[in-house]
């Protein structure tokens, strides 16, 4: 039998990286990434020459259960993301489901994301958090806004930059202008950011200041 691993990579700095992520990824038989021409860029940095295919949300449906035969056949395969770790926010969910439900090896590896240092870095309570993702665009996203007012638990939310000033407004109407919230962007880069304050205050700062890259908000839990 084969295996499977997941192996995070660097949200920012290729740095970032474990030794044992870079001989696995020089290792395995078969590298799955969500986009090629990113991650080649970081294969390329650290001469690694396996062979690539593209697996992302698209077409993962379609791809799974050739994926699975190519492991019970004896292949070790690498999957990645982007960037940080596969299955958060990214692809990774359901070939890791489909090697479980086949009995294959399944092995994640430690490795880079972006939520934990934003969480850390953010100075609000980490002792209990829960980890939003992506809010809906539309449908649901009242619904979810409001179950989540209810949350004392700190909440962690991904965004995208020209999203980030309705989703802060969004956040007032529901949880209170007054509401701790920590932005991070950028993270490990070299135009790293963190911007900490009410709700209120950090809108201002973002809607005089427009941001760029990738965005993580750390919210506090209704006290």
């Amino acid at each position: 039998m084969g295996k499977l691993y997941l192996v995070p990579t660097p949200i920012g700095n290729l740095k970032d990286i474990t030794f044992r992520a870079v001989e696995v990824l020089k290792e395995a038989d078969l590298i799955l990434a969500e986009d090629t021409r990113t991650s080649g860029k970081l294969l390329k940095h650290y001469g690694i020459t396996t062979p690539m295919h593209s697996h992302h949300m698209h077409n993962e449906h379609k791809t799974v259960e050739g994926i699975v035969n190519r492991i019970e056949n004896g292949e070790t395969i690498a999957l990645i993301s982007d960037a940080g770790t596969p299955a958060i926010s990214d692809p990774g969910f359901l070939l890791t489901r489909a090697c479980v439900a086949a009995g294959l090896e399944v092995d994640c590896l430690p490795g880079a994301t972006a939520f934990v240092p934003a969480l850390v870095n953010s100075g609000l309570p980490n002792d209990k958090f829960v980890f939003e993702g992506f809010l809906p665009v539309k449908k649901g996203r009242q619904t979810r806004l409001t179950f989540l007012a209810e949350e004392t638990r700190t909440m962690i939310f991904y965004e995208s930059p020209h999203k980030l000033v309705k989703t802060l407004t969004n956040f007032s109407e529901y949880f209170g202008a007054e509401r701790k919230v920590s932005v991070s962007r950028e993270i490990t880069k070299l135009h790293e950011e963190t911007v900490r304050g009410t709700v209120e205050e950090v809108s201002i700062h973002f809607e005089n200041k427009p941001p760029k890259g990738e965005i993580v908000i750390v919210v506090s839990g209704k006290k």
